[in-house]
């Protein structure tokens, strides 16, 4: 039994296809070329984008959390590693809404600020907790 396609579908096909692989290998060449022009070790946002606009105070915060992730040496345990690591990029989060409540001036900013201090304060509690629970073991 043949399955008989309509001409609307035909047509769709040799257009849609073409531009939607088009468009997806497109996407992959900005994705291949990103990922060739950031070194992973840069996380993403690089320190050329970080002295564009960015005001001395808030690149000095950024520079500071990413030296102190930078220093910190892999234990070889991912659990230890990732809470260490993530306490340390929270206080850069809260460094920075602490910049905002003193410089800023848009209101919504400043609230947004303040909800993280208070979200990332909650979550550098918690980080500190399991490692005062779960010393480092070296694997």
């Amino acid at each position: 039994m043949k399955i008989q396609i309509g001409k609307k579908v035909r047509v769709a096909r040799h257009i849609l296809l073409p531009l939607m692989l088009g468009a997806s290998l497109g996407a992959t060449s900005v994705l291949a070329s990103a990922q060739t022009t950031t070194p992973s070790n840069q996380g993403s946002m690089s320190s050329g984008a970080m002295k564009g606009n960015m005001p001395m105070d808030m690149r000095g915060s950024m520079m500071n959390m990413r030296k102190q992730m930078d220093a910190m040496k892999s234990s070889g345990d991912i659990d230890h590693d990732f809470a260490a690591m993530m306490r340390i990029h929270h206080q850069g989060a809260v460094d920075m809404a602490e910049l905002e409540l003193k410089k800023g001036k848009d209101p919504k900013m400043q609230q947004m600020a303040k909800d993280i201090i208070a979200a990332q304060n909650k979550e550098i509690a918690q980080f500190d907790q399991w490692l005062a629970q779960h010393k480092k073991q070296q694997k």
